[in-house]
């Protein structure tokens, strides 16, 4: 019998862990990280490691940030993560605790630690990178990258922020981790370009709400501004005249046939 789980399976236990509606902007999202989780966990060859972790937490972080209501990030990525079968508190700490490993060393010293890590091993961090230079049947992917890029954000700021930079750095640490420098590269260009197309989305979105509500505020005002017009007691009785007459037919009447 056949046990590996499908993508529907997968996305059947995240819709039934989380049960309020996911926004249709950010729906794409959840689904496409969901998918790319699974498919990964489902190859042979894929290994989970802390920065595979640091991948997953820092994409859907950064690509959930401002989802309404706040509340239900929480909820939605525990789900993802039981969804995929993994403990979402494992994540949370593998993740941190890759950013701690690097977390006050600069440029040099990372890459002298990264290739003494994949040449002896180490606790933490070090023994992964050592896993990761000693398997033949490595298996990369995107979010890989986006740990990768992760870490070296968390060690320099301003070398992610040039794309000749990074690019020269990628290549120094992928030699050591025997992993394609070109793949993730060209992985973390589209990444790359994603957030900044995501933050313009924000702030368009942003400033619509603004000006939406600052249109709201004047139409509220301007209708303040005009003068109210008060009803007369003594117009509303000349205008109904009819009501004088208990008897008077205010309709066209005929008279009733006679017997």
């Amino acid at each position: 019998m056949n046990t590996v789980r499908t993508v529907s399976d997968t996305k059947r236990a995240f819709y039934t862990l989380h049960t309020r509606p996911v926004s249709s902007v950010y729906r794409r999202v959840v689904e496409e990280l969901m998918v790319e989780i699974h498919l990964l966990r489902v190859n042979q060859d894929f290994r989970y490691d802390p920065i595979f972790a640091l991948g997953v937490v820092s994409t859907f972080d950064r690509f959930m940030e401002g989802y309404e209501p706040a509340t239900d990030r929480d909820s939605i990525f525990n789900a993802l993560c039981r969804a995929e079968e993994i403990d979402p508190a494992q994540f949370r700490a593998d993740a941190q605790m890759a950013q701690a490993s690097v977390r006050g060393r600069n440029n040099e010293d990372l890459k002298t630690w990264v290739e003494q890590s994949a040449a002896s091993g180490g606790a933490d961090l070090a023994g992964t990178l050592y896993n990761i230079a000693h398997n033949a049947t490595f298996k990369y992917s995107r979010l890989f990258a986006i740990g990768l890029y992760v870490l070296l954000e968390t060690v320099d700021a301003d070398l992610v922020s040039e794309e000749a930079k990074l690019n020269e750095m990628v290549e120094q640490l992928s030699v050591p981790l025997n992993v394609s420098a070109s793949k993730i590269q060209k992985d973390l260009e589209l990444y790359r370009s994603n957030l900044d197309k995501l933050q313009q989305a924000r702030k368009a979105m942003a400033e619509f709400i603004e000006g939406e509500r600052r249109r709201q505020q004047q139409r509220i005002e301007e209708q303040q501004k005009k003068p109210q017009r008060h009803l007369n007691p003594r117009n509303l009785t000349q205008q109904t005249p009819l009501l004088k007459s208990p008897h008077r037919c205010i309709f066209p009447c005929q008279p009733f046939p006679s017997p």
